[in-house]
């Protein structure tokens, strides 16, 4: 039978793996396609432990890539989740790269990955909730509780049906643009 509800280090997940050369760019540098992958990989390996059900990835929340990872390079992804819905959990990632011969650490990315768990059927499925112990992991899933409602806002306000143009072409005067509109 599935918890009705679990702690958060049940599911917390840490992978750390040697960047190769055929990962990484001319310059040396490992290609940021390569990094999202991993992030996919250890976001659903998090959320299906958490739900015990197959998961997919419904969205990415702002990938910044921070500092440039190494060939040679450690990196060492670490995720929680930090929000349960009915069907679906926000993941929480976050990316370190380390210096083998130094010692140095990097902090390379964070983001958030909304995954949602679907039963054999691939129909959504209900996932635990969260059991919040302490402070910060209260204000990690109220962040994702108002995230998600910044996101909703976000998108009807630019949607074509409300967008009203006079109301954004102020942004637009010291942009590097050119209006030309045709009637």
């Amino acid at each position: 039978m599935t918890k009705k509800f679990k702690s958060i280090k049940e599911s917390q997940l840490t992978i750390t793996e040697l960047m190769l050369p055929s990962n990484s760019n001319f310059s040396g540098k490992i290609h940021g396609g390569y990094i999202l992958n991993l992030m996919d990989q250890i976001a659903f390996a998090c959320a299906s432990k958490h739900s015990a059900n197959y998961c997919v990835t419904a969205s990415v929340n702002k990938v910044d890539f921070l500092n440039p990872i190494e060939v040679g390079e450690l990196v060492t992804l670490k995720a929680s989740v930090n929000y349960t819905g009915r069907t679906s959990m926000v993941v929480g990632l976050r990316v370190e790269s380390e210096n083998i011969r130094t010692g140095e650490t990097k902090h390379c990315n964070s983001s958030y990955f909304t995954m949602v768990a679907k039963d054999s059927n691939g129909i959504s499925t209900p996932v635990p909730g969260l059991i919040l112990t302490n402070k910060q992991e209260i204000r990690r899933f109220t962040r994702s509780i108002v995230r998600q409602s910044e996101g909703k806002n976000r998108t009807s306000r630019f949607s074509s049906n409300v967008f009203k143009t006079d109301d954004y072409i102020k942004l637009l005067k010291e942009s590097n643009s050119k209006i030309e509109l045709k009637n």
